[in-house]
């Protein structure tokens, strides 16, 4: 019997937009780079009800996970009838061991120009569905986590992950004691993502997960400024780039990287149970 695989060459990419058009060009090469570096498993979330067969039919062509759900930035151009189709592909793939969650969902209040209440409205109905459907829920978090919470407490559901979490201790907390991980990606690598550092640094180590949010929110390796991006420079994120990112958090937690794959890795599968299968 071969020996199994150290913990550092098995990492998950809790979130991962592997379907996105930056990855037309490219894509086996990008996943072939993943699974070079020891990315094993990526999470792919949808963002509308356009793209749930294609982040479907990804992850069964590349042996992933996928999860279901309407992203709050695409509630305005999304139509009342898409939760129809959202709980209709729920049902319909209830028993598919790679749909692991429904989302991504949540709410932006950073962005200009929202209708606040529309996505308030789609929020709630997602997470309504995903009660129904015994699933875990993928959140979008920015500047939103309040009202989430808010949304948490009314409507219960098996809880997940709070992605590219960057809110106060006490917000942190709060998702945790709902039975959310904290995601945890690129930005966690600027030196001046103080905030960011100090949860990843203090909060127990049940709580992190790593991910990439590819190809956005790049590490500060990849980072270019607005002058370099309209001179033509590029800042994809890649899943490849985990491992790397995972050594940041490493030296904030004082653990080697194959605690950092291990601990974070048990989160993923506590957070997501249906990837334990995979």
């Amino acid at each position: 019997m071969p020996a199994p695989e150290p913990a550092a060459s098995n990492w998950i990419d809790t979130h991962c937009h592997l379907d996105a058009p930056e990855f037309d060009a490219d894509r086996p090469a990008v996943l072939a780079r993943a699974r070079s570096a020891g990315v094993r498993l990526l999470v792919l979330p949808a963002v509308m009800a356009a793209h749930f067969d294609a982040v479907r039919a990804l992850a069964h062509a590349e042996g992933l996970a996928y999860a279901l759900g309407i992203h709050p930035l695409y509630v305005d151009r999304a139509d009342d009838a898409d939760l129809d189709a959202l709980a209709q592909a729920l049902e319909r793939h209830r028993d598919d061991p790679r749909l692991v969650a429904v989302g991504e969902i949540g709410l932006d209040f950073f962005v200009p120009g929202l209708d606040a209440l529309r996505q308030q409205r789609f929020y709630s109905a997602q997470l309504k569905l995903a009660r129904d459907a015994a699933l875990p829920v993928i959140l979008h978090v920015r500047r939103s986590a309040d009202a989430l919470l808010q949304g948490l407490r009314r409507i219960a559901v098996a809880g997940g992950i709070a992605h590219a979490f960057n809110g106060s201790r006490v917000q942190a907390e709060a998702f945790v004691g709902l039975g959310f991980r904290l995601g945890f990606g690129g930005a966690l690598t600027f030196d001046r993502a103080l905030q960011i550092r100090r949860l990843a640094a203090g909060l127990p180590a049940s709580a992190l997960v790593l991910e990439t949010d590819a190809p956005d929110i790049p590490p500060h390796w990849l980072y270019r400024t607005a002058v370099a991006r309209a001179a033509g420079a590029t800042s994809r994120n890649e899943p490849a780039e985990l491992p790397r990112i995972a050594q940041t958090l490493a030296a904030l937690r004082g653990w080697t990287l194959d605690q950092t794959a291990a601990a974070t890795r048990a989160n993923a599968l506590a957070a997501l149970p249906k990837l334990a299968a995979l």
